[in-house]
């Protein structure tokens, strides 16, 4: 990946986590305020994963009561590389909200949530955790996931 596409991803990154603040935050919620390309569902989720800024951040978007699938995850874990491309495609291409969470930035979260490898994923829908998935899993296992509880 080049610097400008590094770049250009943290910028999106950056502005993703800000809307969700704002959301949040300000519960104003317009629902469409800067979310890119939106694929015109009404389901409102980003149409990337939302990096989580710590506990408070991560508590707004299961209390949403949608569908939030997390990946708890490291920059050095060779499977979260692998899966990254997979949770963006989530994302982008279903009604869930795909949360990232660093766990050497969020050390808090990740002993909260009591993960002891990495990738740890977890669903929640209305609120309330459905699953939890340690290790990389294909794309078709995690969207029949999503399916199941959107």
């Amino acid at each position: 990946m080049s610097e400008s596409d590094t770049d250009e991803r943290e910028r999106i990154r950056q502005r993703k986590a800000e809307e969700l603040r704002r959301k949040v935050d300000g519960g104003s919620g317009d629902g469409n305020a800067g979310v890119g390309s939106g694929d015109g569902g009404g389901g409102g989720s980003p149409d990337e994963p939302v990096h989580v800024t710590g506990p408070d951040h991560l508590d707004g978007l299961v209390a949403d009561g949608g569908v939030v699938l997390v990946d708890f995850y490291a920059d050095w874990c060779g499977p979260c590389k692998m899966l990254e491309p997979v949770v963006e495609r989530l994302a982008a291409e279903t009604d869930a909200t795909v949360a990232k969470v660093d766990v050497d930035g969020q050390q808090g979260l990740a002993s909260q949530y009591r993960v002891q490898g990495v990738p740890t994923l977890y669903l929640f829908a209305g609120g309330e955790q459905v699953e939890q998935l340690v290790g990389a899993r294909d794309e078709a296992t995690l969207r029949s996931l999503i399916e199941q509880y959107a």
